[in-house]
């Protein structure tokens, strides 16, 4: 029986851990026997506060370096015993970044191959929050919110002054964690597992995503379009019932635009989620009507009658005058789902998004035609429930409480 040890590789908040459960998931769904070694965790119950402070991270202090390394060395060591027991897949969750510790576990694992997987996520912004998610680790419990940063983002220079990509060792793969796609590679040909592992590496991941728009407006009312209206009073009473929808559902992030309407859709359900992470997003506002931004749909089509027809003949490539079209809206959209889905990882999330925006969304997992695209029916009192894995892709309607 063939065995493998999976390398995980990159600067901290880079989706590491998130990647290596995902391979566990999948691989003990095929039967076979996964099992993560964090060296974080077993860091944490060997050294306790000592090993919080960034200093402990300092490539130039020889004490810590080698307790480091000890670390290290006991979780490979725990790797290999358990593989030696009867254990198919090893997975080791720990930075490597370094040429010289990924020297290190092939020099110590010489008894079954190792296929190091390098995690990358150059969005500043995700960097940005997922640095700060960090220093709500139990770790950090006696740290203000910006000391623990401070702190954590210095441990993280640490590791940047050592890192080195992988590229000499005998297999890896590298992987952009932000769009589940694969940089670079050396296969690891012949291994009963890599085509599994290559697969979860460029899958879009959903546990459970809820896509809801925001409530009736003004503007739906008036048949003008994009602006920023508030909600009417049936809007309120959508939003509400939205919110006594998802009461009892378990949701770790809420994304709107920053849209007043989606923002008030969203705050019922905040509410009765108060330890939700928030987030607004540019990349979930409505489609830029650019020119006809707040006009009645019967006023353009009386003024400006070229962008009636244009929108006739090609509503997804038409694009508004000084505006977007579906066509230029898909990729900003796509951004935003990938930061959301990044960010939530495997939690349930919720998107307030607006007609346009839950189009694009919809259809990416859909896979409507383009030309359909912008005909999708996106009603204000019904909410979408998506998940997605290797094994699973569901899709589902479901309506709010009556209003």
């Amino acid at each position: 029986m063939q065995k493998l040890y999976v390398a995980l590789v990159g600067l901290p908040a880079r989706g590491k851990s998130t990647l290596g459960r995902r391979i566990r998931t999948v691989l003990e769904d095929e039967g076979i026997a996964t099992r993560i070694f964090n060296n974080g965790e077993m860091r944490r119950s060997m050294l306790g506060e000592r090993s919080t402070h960034p200093e402990f991270y300092d490539p130039r202090d020889a004490e810590n370096r080698s307790l480091r390394e000890q670390i290290c060395l006991r979780n490979l060591e725990r790797a290999r015993d358990w593989l030696a027991e009867g254990g198919q897949v090893a997975i080791l969750d720990a930075t490597n970044v370094s040429r010289k510790r990924r020297a290190l576990i092939l020099r110590t694992l010489t008894d079954w191959p190792v296929l190091f997987v390098q995690c990358v996520n150059e969005d500043p912004l995700l960097q940005d929050l997922c640095e700060r998610r960090k220093t709500q680790l139990p770790e950090y419990a006696a740290y203000t919110e910006e000391a623990a940063l401070e702190s954590f983002r210095r441990r993280i220079s640490y590791y940047e002054s050592i890192y080195s990509p992988v590229q000499d060792e005998p297999h890896w793969l590298c992987v952009d964690t932000t769009a589940n796609r694969i940089l670079d590679e050396r296969p690891l040909d012949g291994s009963p597992y890599y085509a599994a592992i290559r697969q979860v590496c460029v899958t879009t991941w959903v546990h459970s995503l809820y896509l809801a728009r925001h409530g009736q407006t003004e503007f739906n009312i008036e048949g003008r379009i994009g602006g920023d209206p508030n909600l009417t009073e049936k809007g309120t009473a959508q939003a509400e019932a939205l919110a006594r929808r998802l009461r009892d559902t378990p949701l770790e992030w809420i994304f709107t635009s920053t849209r007043r309407r989606s923002h008030a859709t969203a705050a019922p359900v905040i509410a009765t989620h108060q330890n939700a992470h928030v987030l607004a997003l540019r990349e979930f506002d409505e489609l830029w009507a650019g020119d006809c931004e707040g006009m009645r749909y019967v006023d353009i089509g009386e003024t400006m009658p070229e962008v009636t027809a244009g929108r006739h003949k090609d509503k997804y490539g038409y694009c508004y005058p000084n505006g977007e079209s579906y066509a230029t809206l898909k990729e900003r959209v796509q951004r935003g789902l990938r930061r959301a889905l990044f960010l939530a990882a495997d939690s349930p999330l919720l998107i307030v998004g607006h007609q346009a925006i839950n189009r694009v969304i919809l259809s990416l997992f859909l896979r409507c035609r383009r030309e359909d695209l912008p005909y999708m029916y996106i009603p204000q009192n019904e909410f979408s429930h998506i998940s997605v894995s290797l094994r699973r892709q569901s899709f589902e309607r479901l309506p709010y409480e009556p209003v």
